[in-house]
């Protein structure tokens, strides 16, 4: 018996996640797109510019974005190092505070604003709560995060890369891969290129063995994948967390319920 962890959730073999920045008006068409193709994203919101021009109003926060994730972008968007520890601590908890209470459950995750982070305001976000955090650096590839607060991904929508990276990721034979991409929805409109999340929509989604998630739907799972507790010969698991997982047992997707011990001999 091989046992691996090699599914996500439902037995999909492939992940996908999109990541948005800043929350401007232009995300409320963004959106759209992404529900009609099922694509499912994270949207990382300046709660201390809700109403001004170009963007977004509070009172769109929790009708607009109610099947996406709602995170962290920071109150005014400061560049990291050049704030003091004091700054850095308002800026994410009075953001992570408002956006709290627009849309009504614990935001957990972020981005970096300008994409800069220092070793210092990792260790201050993850004592205010923070899971994780996106950063700029494309991988160009699609493995899982080493480190959830220096959550690189795949890479923005407009790499010249983009559409040969999802080909590649329809293809791809290593287990769990994840194509992540992130961009701002205002882009589109700078760029007049809204054709290109169309096609992109188009083609990424629908796939039956692709699970279209948020970010922190993500970390969930693969942090509940690895709280698996295997017995020495690993013929028995038993999950300790409230989400179920798949495991790969010869190469087949066995289920692990929330807080259940199963005896893979039997499967």
């Amino acid at each position: 018996m091989i046992v691996r962890f090699g599914f996500y959730k439902d037995g999909k073999r492939r992940a996908l996640t999109m990541s948005y920045d800043d929350g401007r008006m232009a995300d409320l068409r963004l959106i759209n797109i992404f529900d009609l193709h099922g694509i499912r994203g994270t949207f990382h919101l300046n709660s201390g510019k809700f109403g001004k021009e170009k963007y977004i109003k509070s009172s769109d926060v929790c009708e607009k974005y109610r099947r996406h994730e709602v995170s962290v972008h920071t109150l005014t968007h400061p560049f990291f190092d050049k704030i003091s520890n004091e700054e850095l601590i308002v800026e994410v908890m009075r953001d992570r505070e408002n956006l709290e209470a627009l849309c009504g459950y614990p935001v957990r995750g972020m981005s970096y604003p300008y994409g800069c982070y220092t070793q210092k305001s990792i260790e201050l976000l993850e004592m205010m709560g923070m899971k994780y955090s996106r950063t700029t650096v494309s991988t160009h590839g699609f493995g899982l995060p080493q480190r959830f607060m220096e959550w690189h991904p795949t890479c923005h929508h407009n790499d010249e890369k983009l559409f040969d990276l999802l080909e590649r990721f329809k293809k791809y034979k290593h287990p769990m891969p994840l194509l992540y991409v992130w961009g701002h929805s205002y882009e589109f409109d700078r760029d007049n290129n809204w054709d290109r999340i169309e096609r992109f929509c188009a083609e990424a989604g629908g796939l039956e063995d692709v699970w279209y998630a948020t970010n922190v739907e993500i970390y969930d799972y693969l942090t509940a994948l690895h709280s698996l507790a295997f017995s020495a010969d690993r013929t028995v698991v038993y999950n300790p967390t409230a989400t179920d997982v798949w495991i790969s047992v010869d190469d087949a997707p066995v289920r692990v319920p929330s807080g259940a011990t199963v005896d893979l001999k039997t499967m």
